[in-house]
């Protein structure tokens, strides 16, 4: 109970204040049997609403793919956001606020939330940042598979926005309202959740969310809230859902590969950035906003954002339903390998894990591909089951589940 409480950021101070960053449960890991509950509850309800699912099958595994690899780098290392945050706390902190008070528990709530809006905001507004942040838009369905689609890059510029709450606020109650904030967001991706009344005015909802996921010229940088809305009203960016939202960017990468969903945009910075004439010209398409160019305003021409017909068809390449199945179970292997790698971590050399995240990372980018019905993905994906048999072989790779050892060799 207290664990989905938490996806809802409804655990009250007196359940979730502690005193030291090690007492603080890993809300996010322990949330993943919840996340895929709710999966499977919105596939249920969208059936039953209009006989339809909410998602397909490529664009799901492209999105938890994304999800896995923006994990990756907290296998090896600890968060960035508490390292530097309590490197700040440690060295510069002006006072120490209480941790066990109820008051410093909501002025954290307030201040993660505003901290989040500030560098979302940024994020959108400065073209090398939105090269990160562009990944959590790149799905053109949206559903909560969408909410996992994340960035691998981004969390090494967040971490900044948090640093003045280091000066008073104690490390414990921070990591805390980071987890929160982060699980809140969750759930409000979503089509089955309508409109939740006066909330509406206050938090951040499916409804005002799926203004933020638009590209429909309207739903443009809107609605950069995590949990709450109240920030959006006060600096001006809300905007209530009006006409149907066409999900994903106004020019959509039109790709499954989650490598190149996450170095696609950077390559085409660096293309614009040599081919832009003059030295500021260069600055501005690092540090202005992604539809810039000379000339222009800093985040570009509104009347430049294509205009939404309603026919509008996703990115769906033809392939063999074979096909799809294959990479569906393959998929729920490398989830299988992912979560015993996150189990087994303290005990695994080095280089085993290293030898895992390779592995990880290999198999995502040839599903990516196979989905994409592409010439080379084949070849790939050969590779890609050699190399599986050898390492497991090896002993390198072991299942959570001992009976599927002979099957993953089939």
């Amino acid at each position: 109970g207290q664990q989905l409480r938490a996806l809802f950021y409804a655990l009250p101070p007196a359940e979730s204040s502690f005193r030291t960053v090690e007492e603080v449960p890993d809300y996010v890991d322990k949330s993943i049997p919840f996340f895929i509950t709710f999966i499977g509850l919105e596939f249920a309800v969208s059936w039953i609403q209009k006989r339809k699912l909410p998602g397909r099958i490529n664009d799901g595994i492209s999105s938890l793919s994304l999800g896995i690899l923006s994990r990756l780098p907290d296998v090896l290392f600890r968060s960035i956001d508490l390292i530097s945050y309590i490197h700040v706390w440690n060295n510069y902190r002006l006072f120490e606020l209480p941790w066990n008070s109820p008051w410093t528990w909501y002025l954290t709530l307030l201040g993660v939330d505003f901290a989040y809006y500030c560098f979302h905001r940024i994020s959108h507004e400065v073209n090398i940042l939105w090269a990160a942040h562009q990944v959590h838009h790149s799905s053109e369905d949206y559903n909560l598979f969408t909410a996992l689609r994340q960035s691998v890059l981004q969390k090494y510029t967040s971490w900044m926005f948090n640093l003045p709450m280091a000066l008073f606020i104690p490390p414990s109650v921070f990591a805390v309202h980071l987890q929160f904030n982060l699980l809140y967001q969750f759930w409000i991706h979503t089509e089955v959740i309508t409109k939740l009344g006066p909330l509406e005015w206050i938090l951040n909802t499916p409804s005002h969310h799926r203004v933020h996921h638009g590209r429909n010229p309207y739903c443009i940088d809107k609605n950069y809230g995590g949990t709450l809305i109240i920030w959006d009203r006060i600096f001006g960016t809300f905007e209530a859902e009006d006409a149907k939202v066409v999900y994903g960017l106004t020019h959509p990468v039109n790709s499954f590969d989650p490598i190149m969903l996450q170095l696609r945009p950077l390559a085409h910075i660096w293309n614009t950035f040599w081919a832009t004439p003059g030295f500021c010209n260069k600055l501005s398409v690092i540090f202005k906003g992604p539809g810039w160019g000379p000339g222009k305003p800093r985040l570009g021409l509104p009347e430049e954002i294509p205009v939404i017909t309603g026919k509008e068809v996703p990115f769906n390449p033809p392939v063999p339903a074979y096909c799809n199945c294959y990479a569906l179970v393959h998929f729920a292997i490398i989830v299988d390998l992912y979560t015993e790698l996150l189990a087994s971590i303290s005990v695994l050399s080095q280089g085993t894990v290293l030898l895992r995240i390779g592995f990880i990372i290999l198999s995502l980018a040839s599903f990516g591909l196979l989905m994409e019905n592409k010439s080379k993905a084949g070849i790939l994906e050969i590779i890609r089951c050699l190399v599986f048999i050898g390492v497991y072989k090896l002993g390198y790779f072991r299942s959570q589940f001992s009976i599927l050892g002979y099957a993953y060799e089939v």
